[in-house]
């Protein structure tokens, strides 16, 4: 393959594995180096929502996935009597299709994300590479490796690198700006354990999914994941004013925090160690031809279990626009869209995440009164922006299954009760032919367009925001809705125009200059 790749990589973690698949099934050459030789064994993230179940799937995990996952259950906040403080259904039937929570034993998803991105021809991986400097110029960014047990040294050059490489990520020092902190610190001691044969969490009163909001000794309680018949579960517990961290990893100390739960005879350690639960959010995610997804980006409390889902949400924003670009069908104006899009959504979730962590992490006997005697909520607009419906259809060939596996990769152009294509000119059907634009009718249960709405979904969808034609985008996000025919040819416009702003390159003089404020890019 040489040594000038598309994309380069640092970190090999789900976020990099997740990214390389993407880019790789798309034909780029991709790259990645880690400083590790081999997968590190220990479970951290145990959980992918539906969004990142449905966007695995798509990128052709649809068949393994089910074999690694354990469906969401209710997510219960209890306080220190046992009373319901709050409950999150994660067993709900999601947008996506499916529950709203999966649950996965992280290391096993990572094995079967590197099986699936190894087996694509254009990744090359250097594991037992250390990054130590990178670099770019006007054509390329290079990366200079050291392999860990020889001392070795090579540089390997990309149009695009790509900083997955954590927390303490090279790449995002690199590029500057700092990070923002959100204020929330705590350490928590994290207990992973396999259920030993025949015992089941009925019998040992555990809640399915829960928080333990006991000023005590803040405690969570919570699946993670499954690997062939093996079932593992997590307790998590706070490390209180006064507790030393070498204190709580030791073993015995493990076994008497866990007594009021489960004992040797129930459960098997498989690991315990004290983590330090932090808000970061970098100011720059990127510097030309640099990158940064994931922890190099951003860093949040667990308690929503957003922090892997978020650095996979990266990756998949960063695949389309990436692919765009290394195919000549865009300039890299694309990529500008990147961090404005993704920062803001993600400061959401850490906000929430500490809002979350606020409720739990109390360790004071009348705070934790006063909590209880509160409530709060919320609600979310809609339109632009939302995460489309993930729905079964019908086809006038025949085809019955996900939308998603009918309409493949690419932007998706619904039209309802009309031909989205025949209500377009030649200009504009020749931009949405050029990034592969699916252009489809849709009805009801019966066909009268291309495909019909078999379970009614998507029509309530379209129905809740007013809209009979809606744009999404290749990440599942909705760009916008009209509610006619008319209305559609002015979004299908702005679109054109959004993308060429954004470094689209069209061989058609006809570029729409029209824009409004339905539209989310």
């Amino acid at each position: 393959m040489g040594q000038t790749y598309d994309v380069l990589q640092i970190g090999y973690g789900p976020v990099s594995e997740g990214l390389a698949l993407m880019l790789a099934r798309k034909g780029h050459r991709v790259a990645v180096c880690e400083r590790w030789e081999t997968r590190y064994p220990m479970p951290r993230a145990v959980c992918i929502d539906h969004e990142l179940y449905r966007v695995l799937s798509a990128n052709g995990m649809g068949a393994v996935l089910p074999t690694v996952s354990q469906r969401g259950p209710l997510y219960q906040w209890f306080n220190a009597e046992w009373k319901e403080l709050l409950v999150i259904d994660w067993s709900a039937d999601s947008i996506s299709g499916g529950p709203e929570v999966n649950f996965v034993h992280q290391p096993t998803l990572e094995e079967a994300l590197d099986q699936a991105a190894s087996a694509q021809p254009t990744l090359e991986t250097f594991l037992g590479w250390e990054a130590t400097e990178v670099t770019q110029d006007d054509e390329l960014a290079h990366v200079r490796l050291r392999q860990v047990a020889t001392g070795e040294e090579r540089t390997l050059s990309s149009r695009y690198l790509i900083g997955c490489d954590g927390a303490n990520s090279l790449v995002r020092q690199t590029i500057g700006g700092g990070q923002e902190d959100r204020g929330f610190e705590a350490d928590w001691l994290v207990i992973d354990v396999l259920l030993k044969d025949g015992v089941t969490i009925e019998q040992l009163g555990l809640p399915a999914a829960g928080q333990y909001c006991n000023p005590v000794q803040p405690t969570t309680i919570v699946p993670a994941g499954i690997r062939g018949d093996r079932t593992f579960r997590r307790w998590e517990f706070m490390r209180l004013p006064g507790q030393s961290v070498e204190e709580l990893e030791r073993e015995e100390r493990v076994w008497e925090l866990l007594k009021p739960w489960a004992g040797p005879d129930d459960i098997e350690l498989v690991r315990h160690k004290v983590y330090n639960f932090r808000s970061l959010l970098a100011e720059r995610w990127r510097d030309r031809r640099f990158l940064i997804a994931g922890d190099a980006a951003h860093v949040m409390p667990p308690f929503m279990g957003q922090g892997m889902c978020s650095g996979l949400r990266d990756a998949w924003n960063l695949a389309w626009r990436l692919d765009l670009v290394l195919s000549g069908k865009a300039d890299d104006r694309l990529l500008d869209g990147y961090e404005p899009e993704r920062r803001p959504h993600v400061s959401q979730l850490i906000d929430m995440s500490i809002y979350l962590g606020k409720i739990i992490c109390i360790p004071d006997a009348e705070a934790a009164a006063a909590r209880d005697r509160e409530s709060a909520g919320g609600a979310v607009s809609a339109g632009a922006g939302l995460l489309s419906p993930h729905v079964t259809v019908a086809a006038t060939n025949g085809f019955v299954g996900r939308l998603d596996d009918y309409t493949g990769d690419g932007f998706i152009i619904l039209g309802r009760g009309f031909d989205p294509r025949a209500s377009l000119d030649a200009a504009a059907l020749d931009a949405f032919d050029r990034i592969g634009a699916r252009l489809l009718q849709i009805d009801g249960a019966t066909a009268k367009g291309e495909i019909a709405d078999v379970d009614g979904r998507l029509t309530d969808f379209l129905d809740a925001q007013g809209w009979n034609a809606a744009i999404i985008r290749p990440d599942f996000y909705v760009y916008g809705g009209a509610a006619d025919e008319g209305s559609y040819l002015g979004l299908a416009r702005d679109l054109i125009a959004d993308l060429v702003a954004n470094g689209l390159n069209l061989d058609s003089s006809h570029h729409p200059e029209v824009k409004n404020e339905t539209s989310a890019l």
